[in-house]
C-alpha cells in the first residue's frame, strides 16, 4: 500500500511543480496528505487502514476544497451550476436564451439536472451548505459507497460488507482521479459515481440450477445457454441500474455512452423483458429530471441545442477555451475540414462501439465496464473540445471495477449446481496486490 500512496504523491508533486493556480495549490496539499498516508502504512499500521485513508482524503480533498481562495476554489464549473439554478428558479430553464450568449462564459454545457446542486445557493443558503461543491462531493461519496456495497459479497446487512464498502469508497475518493477534480469543483466525479452505481446494480442475483440449488456467479441473468441453469433475474436491480444511468444522462452528456452499453448487457443476459424495464427506467428518470429542472425549455428548445450540442462540438458562435494536444482538438483547431473530420471520427467511434455490442455481445458487468471504458477513451481522444481531465471517466470506471472485485463470469465453463472458485465474487489481482485493505476488511 505504501507504493500506492507514493505513486499518488508523485503525481501531486508534478502538479505542484509544473501546474499553475488551483492545480498547483492542490498538488502542494495533496503531497502532504499522501505522504502522511504512506508514512502511516510504512510504520506498519496496516491493521488500521483508516489512518492512512483519512490522511489522504483530508490532504487531497478536504483541506484544498476548504482553503483554496474563492477565485480558485469556485471554479467556472461551480459558477455555471450556481447560475443555472438561479435561472431555473427565475425563468424555468437553466440556460440563457440564444440572444444572451455573449461569450463562452455564457454557455452551460451540462444537462438540466446538474442545476439541482446549485439550488441551495440559489435559495440563499449561506456558507458551505450553499456551495455546490459540497453537495456534489457528498453525493459522489454516497453513490460510490452504494456501488461498492452492492458489488460486495456477503449478506446485505452485514457489518463486514458495510466496512469493506466504506473502506473502498474512501480509497477511491482519495485517489487523484476523484480527489483532484472534486476539490476544484469539477462535476465529472459525480457522473462517474452514478455510472458505477448503475453497473453495480446491473450485476443482478445468482443463478439457480435446475434442481433449485443456487449457483454462485458474479452477475444474474437469463438462461445459461448449454447448461440449463436458469438465472434468477433481479428485476429490482435492473430498474435501479436504469434509474442510476438515467439520472446520470440527465446531468451530463458524457454519461450517454453508458446507456446503450448497459442496455445491451441486460438484453443479452436477461432477455427482452428486462431490457425493456431498464430502458423505461432510464428514459423515465432522465425525462423526469429534465422536466422538473427545465420546464421552460418547451418555449425555448433552441437553448438546449446551443448549450448542449453546438457548444461542445464547436459549432456555436462562441468557442470554448478548453485546449489540449489530443487528436480531436488538434483537428478541430485546424478549422473547416479538420473540424468536420473530428466530428466524423467521433461519430465513427460511437458507431464502432455500437457494432461491437452486436458483434461481440456482453455477458457480464465486467465486460460491460471494460467496453464502456474503451468507448469513453475513444470519445476523449476524438472529441473537439476534449481535455485530459475527461480521462477520469475510463480511469474511474476501471478503478471501481478492480477495487470492487468484479470478476469475469465463465458461463460456458459452469456446471449446474457447482460454484468454481473462479466464479466467486472476490478481489481482482489488482485489488489483492495493491489493496491490503481487502484482506483486513474481509476478516
Amino acid at each position: 500500500m505504501v507504493a500506492v500512496w507514493m505513486a499518488f504523491a508523485a503525481y501531486a508533486v508534478l502538479l505542484a511543480v509544473f501546474a499553475h493556480g488551483a492545480e498547483a495549490v492542490w498538488g502542494e496539499w495533496a503531497v502532504g496528505g499522501y505522504g502522511v498516508a504512506a508514512l502511516a502504512a510504512g510504520l506498519g499500521w496496516q491493521r488500521r487502514p483508516g489512518v492512512s485513508l483519512a490522511a489522504a482524503l483530508v490532504g487531497s480533498f478536504v483541506v484544498p476544497a476548504a482553503l483554496l481562495p474563492p477565485n480558485w476554489g469556485a471554479t467556472s464549473e461551480v459558477r455555471v451550476v450556481e447560475r443555472a439554478a438561479s435561472l431555473w428558479l427565475a425563468h424555468g430553464s437553466p440556460y440563457l436564451a440564444s440572444g444572451h450568449l455573449e461569450s463562452w462564459k455564457s454557455y452551460d454545457p451540462y444537462l438540466p439536472g446538474m442545476s439541482l446542486f446549485g439550488l441551495p445557493h440559489a435559495l440563499g443558503v449561506p456558507g458551505a451548505l450553499g456551495d455546490p461543491l459540497v453537495w456534489m462531493a457528498a453525493a459522489t461519496g454516497l453513490l460510490l459507497l452504494a456501488a461498492f456495497r452492492m458489488a460486495s459479497r456477503g449478506p446485505w446487512g452485514s457489518s463486514d460488507r458495510g466496512r469493506r464498502a466504506l473502506l473502498r469508497a474512501v480509497l477511491l475518493l482519495a485517489c487523484p482521479v476523484f480527489a483532484f477534480p472534486m476539490a476544484l469543483g469539477v462535476t465529472d466525479p459525480l457522473v462517474i459515481a452514478l455510472m458505477c452505481l448503475g453497473l453495480a446494480a446491473a450485476m443482478g442475483r445468482s443463478p439457480v440450477a435446475p434442481g433449485g440449488g443456487a449457483v454462485r456467479d458474479v452477475d444474474g441473468g437469463g438462461v445459461d445457454a448449454g447448461r440449463g441453469a436458469v438465472r434468477d433475474v433481479d428485476a429490482g436491480g435492473v430498474v435501479l441500474a436504469g434509474l442510476a444511468i438515467g439520472v446520470a444522462c440527465a446531468l451530463k452528456a458524457t454519461a450517454w455512452p453508458a446507456l446503450p452499453v448497459v442496455l445491451a448487457l441486460v438484453a443479452v443476459r436477461d432477455g427482452r423483458r428486462s431490457a425493456a424495464r431498464f430502458a423505461v427506467a432510464a428514459l423515465g428518470a432522465a425525462v423526469a429530471v429534465v422536466v422538473v429542472t427545465a420546464p421552460g425549455l418547451l418555449a425555448h428548445p433552441r437553448a438546449l441545442w446551443e448549450n448542449i450540442v453546438a457548444y461542445p462540438l464547436g459549432l456555436s458562435r462562441r468557442q470554448t477555451t478548453a485546449a489540449s494536444p489530443l487528436p480531436g482538438h488538434i483537428l478541430a483547431s485546424a478549422g473547416g475540414f479538420g473540424h468536420l473530420a473530428a466530428i466524423a471520427l467521433l461519430a465513427g467511434a460511437a458507431l464502432a462501439v455500437a457494432v461491437s455490442l452486436v458483434r461481440w455481445p456482453l455477458r457480464d458487468v465486467r465486460q460491460a465496464a471494460i467496453r464502456l471504458a474503451v468507448g469513453l477513451t475513444a470519445m476523449v481522444l476524438l472529441a473537439p473540445d476534449a481535455r485530459f481531465g475527461y480521462f477520469a471517466y475510463p480511469l474511474g470506471i476501471v478503478l471501481w471495477l478492480a477495487m470492487a472485485g468484479v470478476r469475469r463470469s465463465p458461463g460456458a465453463a459452469r456446471q449446474p449446481g457447482v460454484a468454481p472458485a473462479a466464479q466467486r465474487r472476490g478481489p481482482s489481482p489488482i485489488a489483492r496486490t495493491a489493496l491490503p485493505i481487502w484482506r483486513l476488511s474481509s476478516r
